[in-house]
């Protein structure tokens, strides 16, 4: 019995400590963790909490009605960049995060 809760506490400290390296990872810059999220195999995302260590990590400070935080974007024809805070006060800006495919 005592061999069984042994061998139980170990895999659980494996998997602990392996999804602290996932959130790790998930902290990371988009392009340090696509690479690093490549490398893992698929079937391990049904045992681990993806979307809840996700949502920890990328959730950020925003809540609704929140003023969006300023940020500047190139625009589609690459001919200027343009600032979110410039359209404060003058118009509504309707802000899509996201894919549509």
């Amino acid at each position: 019995m005592l061999t069984t809760i042994k061998i139980l506490a170990g895999l659980l400290a494996v998997y602990l400590l392996f999804c602290a390296g996932i959130f790790a990872v998930m902290c990371q810059p988009p392009v340090r963790f696509a690479k690093a999220i490549a490398r893992v195999p698929g079937p391990l995302f049904l045992v681990l909490p993806f979307e809840t260590l996700w949502s920890v990590a990328r959730g950020g400070q925003v809540r609704p009605g929140d003023a969006a935080p300023d940020f500047d974007l190139e625009r589609l024809d690459k001919s200027a960049r343009v600032q979110l805070g410039s359209f404060r006060g003058r118009e509504p800006v309707v802000l899509i995060f996201g894919s549509y495919t």
